[in-house]
């Protein structure tokens, strides 16, 4: 599934979005992201670009080739850069905390896994804080939105403010505002649960389907057919813990008879964080049905597409992004998302990524050949020495930490 990726600057307001991007709507409706694989000879050294490796993550759900990335298109350049070294263990923080303003990080595997927040993390947040880090939360989950991934922290003991989280459900939304869906008086068809259609609603998209879907069957007797409102502009596809035939009948009807249609996926993950026992199929699941059946590629707006650290970038005026660090638990979307935007990256062995599989020691996982974090922790309370290091529960302390304990920042 060669995804395009969504690109454009968008800034929201918690009732409507307003564009602030400089691209063309012609440019914006065909939003992609051009793969821009170059080769170049340094030292002897053969160095391929990052992108076609990074985008790689797309062609996990569908199985095909990485090499069909090389197609150009019309969007965003994805830059190509050098393949890196192998990634460095974070033993000395200062290397990350005395380089790094703005840490941007994923959720799944990296704060939380399920609803059970990883040990040690609330008080990683609270040093980052107290040295004067600014933090961003950036999920491709799209199950909540904003509002909802709120709530989720507050339940978790994480004091987290609503303009720090972004998540692919809210990526949904900025892609059809930017690219004026309202204006064409259509809907927007979901294959996903609640998140998306609550960010939807803030713009005033109309759209249907998600989980009043989830126990529709269609009547595949003779004559059996299913019916499909021709308004549907775009199809939506997130994770849904309730796909079954009939949305997916819905969603390749929709794509493959009403003239138009969009195909938008808010990520490809191939797995994700259900429960804090195992990994769960992903995203990438759903979406790949659909592209099966459909043949149709469709607009990637999650990471590692550009569009939320473009957003963050215009809305806070960051114009030096070497002075931010992404740091997430999957190489194909997390990692790249970093690389690809000019980021540090940092990954956390807390989540979907082993060791083994980061340092090639065990075949990689397709479509994340050749992407390299610059730093690896076991967690991030890597980041403070002294803090749990693994993701067992942390053992029962006599008081609460103080805010200058095993900070750094802050001298005793």
């Amino acid at each position: 599934m060669a995804a395009r990726m969504a690109s454009p600057a968008v800034g929201l307001s918690p009732v409507a979005f307003t564009v602030i991007g400089s691209a063309s709507k012609p440019q914006l409706r065909g939003a992609a992201l051009k793969a821009q694989t170059q080769r170049e000879s340094t030292n002897g050294a053969l160095l391929l670009s990052s992108c076609a490796s990074a985008l790689g993550a797309a062609a996990v759900a569908s199985g095909l080739k990485a090499s069909r990335f090389g197609k150009r298109r019309h969007g965003t350049v994805c830059r190509a850069t050098a393949v890196m070294n192998k990634a460095e263990k974070l033993a000395v923080p200062g290397k990350i905390l005395d380089n790094v303003d703005i840490f941007i990080f994923d959720c799944d595997g990296v704060i939380w896994r399920g609803d059970s927040v990883i040990p040690g993390i609330p008080q990683v947040i609270e040093n980052l804080r107290a040295g004067g880090k600014k933090l961003f939360f950036v999920t491709n989950n799209s199950t909540k939105s904003r509002a909802g991934y709120k709530s989720k922290f507050t339940s978790l003991g994480l004091d987290v403010q609503p303009e720090e989280i972004f998540s692919s459900s809210f990526a949904a939304a900025a892609y059809l505002e930017q690219t004026n869906f309202k204006q064409t008086g259509k809907k927007v068809y979901i294959i996903g649960e609640k998140g998306i259609g609550e960010e939807l609603d803030l713009i005033g998209v109309p759209w249907f389907g998600a989980e009043a879907d989830k126990d529709n069957q269609p009547n595949m007797g003779s004559g059996g057919r299913v019916e499909v409102d021709h308004d549907v502009g775009a199809v939506v596809v997130g994770f849904d813990r309730h796909i079954n035939y009939y949305k997916l009948q819905y969603a390749q009807l929709c794509l493959n008879e009403l003239p138009g249609c969009e195909f938008i996926a808010t990520n490809l993950d191939r797995v994700t964080h259900l429960t804090d026992a195992q990994e769960w199929a992903g995203n990438g699941t759903m979406v790949g049905a659909v592209t099966g059946c459909t043949g149709r590629e469709p607009t990637l707006v999650g990471k590692p597409a550009p569009l939320m650290i473009d957003y963050i970038a215009k809305k806070y005026g960051i114009t030096d992004r070497s002075r931010i660090c992404m740091v997430g638990d999957r190489l194909d979307t997390d990692i790249a998302f970093g690389r690809n935007n000019g980021l540090k990256t940092c990954l956390t062995l807390s989540g979907v990524t082993s060791e083994d599989e980061l340092m090639d020691r065990v075949p990689r996982k397709k479509g994340t050949e050749g992407i390299q974090p610059e730093f690896y922790v076991e967690t991030i309370n890597d980041f403070f020495a002294g803090a749990p290091s693994s993701g067992q529960a942390a053992p029962p302390a006599a008081a609460p930490p103080s805010p200058a304990a095993g900070n750094p920042f802050i001298k005793n």
